[in-house]
């Protein structure tokens, strides 16, 4: 890891020394093709988005790049979500979102801010007008009418931690790198101008000569080796009365193998937060289940909440991933790891990365010498007297028919809840978005989700997503058949937004949603002739299992739709707890 980051170092001031000086001699290279070399460097194989007049151009050296593919989606905004999905999955890359100016981009802006809710690295590109263009400001199509030429930028300023304005050639190729270094060591979102008119000029290659490292600037050897005796002192303290908790940016930066070898060697328990599960394995006997403050299982929150110390890898406490903030871990009880600080009970110190910091610390630290019992993380499924296809039944029986390996995406409502106490095989990769919570973001998602699986060799890409979510985004499925793609997709049909009535609105009509014929939609949506789809209806829990037990099914062989009839104002528990919880937060007061 020191040699890493000491070679990262280096490579930053190669680039810093490349943008100050001029070379001859190097091969000269199309501006776009650089940006596509850049992205082929980071393992990128696919491209989202919309064509529209001002990315034509690019657009063309993309269609003809040898490994980096086009997808083409319906709109902006689900192939901003399918950037997203893809950058998840494909861990040690990046998604990537092209639009065109204007219109094409603001339809995107709500997916990009949901990556950088979550920390999901996206590139996103803009074809924009040409420098001739932006200087005369005409009142071009796309544009607010009014010579705001910058509105557009300003706007993704909110969104993206890094903004590269490409206004010539000559600063072209150091934009591009600025940007995309900062997307792949800060795992959020970027933006980047791509002006018609220096798509095709010229410049140097060099620089590409020189690769861009994700990894985060080093630790302060001094500081850390202070913060090591004290994390060390506290740990000793505690003797061996210690829980593990991971949380969804021990995902987001790469610090998923830094943990399971602390656990390995220590033998400490683990549990993970909603953002996090699938973080750690699941069938581990030292891995407890999901901590979600007080709607966490009884068992769970008293072997948390009552551990002398907290080692807390990549926190990030929402209300949805905390249970609306009833953590009850007292500061002077925790230490906080993060990318870019460490907190040691009351202390902050700044710049101590966890990505250093853990292996040094698994390095200090010993076998337990008391190994506290974890109660085994498992799903029963229950005896219910009736055929109902209930959230209690459907979930625990769902979880049978999972395998290693297999990437499982769930929709923000009763299936990301219902998902959550349900045992992952190894190596099963989780999708959802708890905190952004933008419903529909998962058909997206699974888009690019199963392009990453296909990747980077995962098994099937299952989706869980409702009636009401569907129908937002509902024209990606066809995105899916034109490429290929074979995912399997429950549809839990409980008439309308379960969740929403149970935050507010029981019996209300704006709850409600048009029915649709859920079985005829692949063939509406591409599959003319029927070859390459499926479709099911599950009424039952006899239905179910029967198809859940079907080999052919379970093979995943083409895409597949599964309705599964559920009653309306059925709910998982959690959830019925998380919406009692928002509820009294967000009381609305008659006056």
């Amino acid at each position: 890891m020191a040699s890493e980051s000491l070679q990262a170092e280096v490579d930053r001031l190669r680039l810093q020394l490349e943008t100050l000086q001029a070379k001859d001699g190097s091969a000269l290279i199309f501006v776009g093709d650089y940006l596509l070399k850049r992205l082929e460097q980071l393992k990128v194989t696919k491209m989202f988005g919309v064509p529209g007049d001002f990315n034509l151009g690019f657009l063309d050296l993309v269609e003809d790049h040898a490994t980096i593919d086009w997808v083409g989606n319906c709109n902006e905004l689900n192939a901003a979500y399918g950037a997203d999905g893809y950058a998840r999955v494909k861990e040690h890359s990046l998604g990537v979102l092209l639009t065109t100016f204007g219109v094409g981009e603001l339809s995107a802006i709500n997916g990009i801010a949901g990556a950088f809710s979550e920390m999901v690295p996206v590139l996103h590109i803009a074809g924009v007008p040409s420098m001739a263009q932006q200087k005369s400001k005409p009142m071009l199509h796309h544009t607010l009418g009014d010579s705001r030429y910058d509105a557009y930028i300003k706007a993704a300023e909110q969104f993206t931690v890094a903004q590269g304005i490409i206004t010539s050639k000559d600063s072209a190729a150091a934009e591009i790198d600025r940007v995309l270094t900062e997307c792949i060591t800060r795992a959020r979102p970027v933006y980047l101008t791509l002006p018609t008119d220096i798509v095709y000029q010229k410049i140097s290659s060099e620089r590409l000569k020189i690769p861009l490292s994700r990894l985060p600037p080093p630790n302060d050897p001094d500081v850390q080796a202070f913060v090591l005796d004290e994390i060390v002192k506290l740990v000793d303290e505690a003797d061996d009365d210690i829980v593990v908790l991971v949380d969804a940016c021990a995902i987001r930066h790469d610090v998923r193998e830094e943990v399971n070898e602390l656990i390995k060697k220590t033998g400490l328990p683990v549990y993970s937060a909603p953002m996090a599960k699938s973080a750690v394995s699941e069938s581990s006997e030292r891995y407890g289940g999901i901590y979600v403050g007080s709607i966490s299982h009884p068992e769970i929150k008293e072997k948390v909440e009552a551990a002398k110390l907290i080692l807390s890898v990549g926190c990030l406490k929402s209300d949805f991933n905390t249970g609306n903030f009833t953590y009850s871990i007292p500061l002077s009880r925790t230490i906080e790891f993060h990318s870019d600080h460490t907190k040691v009970q009351f202390a902050t110190f700044p710049g101590i990365g966890m990505k250093e910091l853990l292996p040094q610390l698994t390095s200090r630290l010993q076998p337990a010498k008391k190994l506290f019992p974890v109660p085994p993380f498992t799903a029963v499924l229950p005896q219910e007297n009736n055929d109902i296809i209930s959230q209690a039944y459907f979930w625990p029986r769902v979880g049978q028919f999972f395998k290693p390996q297999d990437v499982i995406v769930a929709e923000t409502g009763t299936s990301s809840f219902g998902v959550l106490d349900i045992p992952f095989p190894d190596k099963s990769v989780f999708l959802s978005q708890i905190l952004w919570g933008s419903i529909g973001w998962t058909t997206g998602a699974t888009l690019g989700a199963a392009f990453a699986a296909q990747d980077v060799g995962l098994g099937r890409t299952i989706l869980f997503i409702g009636d009401g979510s569907l129908q937002l985004t509902v024209q990606e499925l066809s995105s899916m058949i034109r490429h290929n793609l074979k995912p399997i997709i429950f549809v839990l049909n409980n008439d309308g937004y379960t969740i929403e009535r149970y935050l507010h609105g029981k019996e209300r009509k704006y709850n409600d949603i048009a029915p649709w014929k859920w079985t005829g939609l692949l063939g509406v949506l591409g599959d003319i002739d029927g070859s390459k789809s499926k479709s099911y209806t599950v009424s039952t829990k006899q239905e179910l299992s029967a198809l859940l037990d079907n080999a052919e099914f379970a093979d995943a062989g083409k895409i597949q739709l599964v309705e599964v009839m559920m009653p309306q104002l059925d709910a998982p528990q959690a959830l019925a707890r998380q919406a009692e919880l928002s509820g009294k937060t967000n009381a609305y007061v008659v006056v």
